[in-house]
């Protein structure tokens, strides 16, 4: 028995007919296939179909028969798959990493960049907070992230943005009705500030207070953006961040501007200066297409 066999025998029960299976399904002639049809019931031992001048008809032996072939080719076929994925070469993966909230600006440009390699690579994709994006690329588990220059680990930095500070409040907060927030606006404010967690977004924070003399003490800290907005909207406190949050806010949190001079925070693209990889070196090589002008 062959596998044209069981192909044969399957086409002739789903057509119900030897002439419309040898012409429309096959190709062949319909005395071609009735002596296969033949040889395979000779193989069997069994009868698998009743002849008549309407067509075939599957006697209970050629029903039996029918599902077990079906199982047979769809068994060959994955194995025939199977063997062709093993013979191919294995794709290489590139792994992404995004600070929480910026793959929605940055993931569309990465993939815009890679465009040329996306056939032949696997791209993955994971979002963290940054220092938890160094600590991977210092370890091999990502090839390249959007994250902040964290200091401690033995990587590059790229700046592609400088985001400038806003400030988060709740939407019926007194202080929407300024166009641009001051620093004597914080004063008898519930302070929401970034923790160490989020280390390089935090000292700049602490800077822009230190630098306008506003000693304030945080009532509450936050390691995300997410946190940050709750916060905001469920104890009316002000949060200072980075301005891509304006992207995420929902209906009870709105930003305003800060006056003046606003301090800003780089956003880079990092990755170790050990990894050998040629989709990095290639990404790299194009780097320039992501910098934000001015940048």
């Amino acid at each position: 028995m062959e596998l044209r066999h069981l192909r044969y025998f399957i086409a002739v029960a789903e057509t119900g007919s030897l002439t419309v299976a040898a012409e429309k399904r096959l190709h062949t002639s319909q005395p071609s296939l009735s002596r296969q049809i033949r040889d395979l019931e000779d193989e069997v031992g069994a009868e698998l179909f009743s002849r008549s001048a309407r067509g075939v008809e599957l006697t209970a032996a050629g029903k039996a028969f029918l599902d077990h072939a079906r199982l047979a080719l769809s068994q060959v076929d994955a194995a025939m798959e199977a063997a062709r994925r093993a013979a191919r070469p294995a794709r290489q993966v590139f792994a992404l990493g995004f600070l929480t909230g910026q793959e929605m600006t940055w993931l569309p440009r990465a993939m815009q960049v890679l465009r040329d390699e996306l056939p032949n690579i696997d791209v993955t994709v994971s979002s963290h907070y940054s220092p938890d994006l160094a600590d991977a690329l210092a370890r091999g588990k990502l090839d390249l992230a959007f994250l902040r220059a964290e200091p401690g680990f033995d990587l590059d930095y790229r700046v592609v943005s400088r985001e400038k500070l806003v400030t988060l409040m709740p939407s019926d907060h007194p202080l929407t009705a300024r166009s641009a927030i001051r620093p004597v606006d914080f004063i008898g404010e519930t302070f929401i500030l970034a923790t160490n967690k989020a280390t390089v977004l935090h000292d700049v924070i602490v800077r822009y207070l230190q630098e306008n003399n506003l000693d304030i003490k945080p009532e509450h800290g936050v390691d995300n953006l997410a946190m940050a907005m709750s916060l905001v909207a469920s104890t009316r406190g002000l949060a200072l961040m980075p301005e891509y949050a304006n992207n995420l806010l929902p209906w009870s949190v709105v930003s305003r501007p800060l006056e003046g001079d606003a301090p800003t925070v780089d956003l880079v693209i990092g990755y170790s200066k050990s990894n050998a990889s040629p989709v990095l070196k290639m990404f790299l090589a194009r780097a320039q297409e992501l910098i934000a002008p001015g940048v």
